[in-house]
């Protein structure tokens, strides 16, 4: 009898998770780990980032981290080049890390529009380059990319935001031509409104994150774990089919 059980365990897989000390990045890397994988947290604040390994080692969940700063153009070499001398064999890259510095269109210098462009677009664009091809080698890969609301839809004050957003759904898109062919699949989970550090301003407002939650078809906004069933299926076998595609977890708010 065929069980289905197994498309879903990732016992013996590897996951590198940017943005991983805190937010959605740290909610897919528990959902990851408590599927079986052993996981590497990736971010720039190393208090932060041992807390949350914490956190996760007292779920049974094996964790490693890596001190990162993903907005310089040499921190994505850093992650691999310290991932590489440990040994860490990356068989899932999920790109989490994320800002919103939320200004109004004309006081966006272009230091702020950069350092969006940075972190959404190029430290994922580095990251697959430099981790794809050992993948590639063993056949099987697994890459995920956050997108957003905004990768089609505008939100005020948000400008850089959103521009990058779009264009991590594109690069999605793209890596999936170029490395799904050599067993690497590459999605993007796109949220709606979930309780973070990122949205903080937003779910501050209650009558804003009442709002939004009307918007949806569901009639809430997100709690964490809500993400954690696609983020299982983009990372494993039960997905393998599945690629360039773009995942709204979202309550259905793209639907209304």
């Amino acid at each position: 009898m065929f069980q289905l059980a197994h498309l879903f365990d990732l016992t013996g897989r590897h996951a590198l998770v940017t943005g991983g000390n805190s937010g959605i990045g740290l909610a897919i890397a528990q959902a990851l780990g408590l599927a079986g994988a052993s996981v590497v947290l990736v971010a720039r604040r190393p208090q932060e980032l041992q807390a949350a390994a914490a956190g996760l080692r007292e779920q049974g969940i094996c964790v490693n981290t890596i001190d990162a700063d993903l907005s310089k153009p040499d921190g994505p070499n850093h992650v691999f080049t310290v991932a590489t001398e440990r040994g860490y064999q990356v068989d899932i890259v999920v790109s989490a890390a994320g800002i919103n510095l939320r200004q109004p269109f004309q006081e966006v210098t272009v230091e702020g529009f950069d350092q969006h462009m940075a972190i959404h677009l190029r430290a994922p664009f580095r990251l697959t380059q430099l981790f794809a091809p050992g993948m590639a080698e063993r056949r099987w890969g697994r890459i995920i990319n956050l997108a957003s609301l905004q990768s089609v839809r505008a939100f005020a004050n948000s400008a850089p935001y959103g521009a990058a957003k779009g264009g991590v759904a594109q690069l999605t898109r793209a890596t999936a031509e170029a490395w799904s062919q050599q067993g690497i699949t590459c999605n993007a989970i796109a949220p709606g409104f979930f309780p973070t550090p990122l949205t903080a301003p937003v779910f501050g407002d209650p009558e804003r994150a009442a709002r939004n939650a009307a918007q949806t078809a569901i009639g809430r906004n997100g709690e964490l774990t809500d993400l954690f069933g696609a983020a299982v299926f983009l990372a494993s076998n039960a997905s393998a089919y599945i690629t360039g595609q773009i995942l709204y977890v979202d309550g259905g708010y793209t639907a209304k």
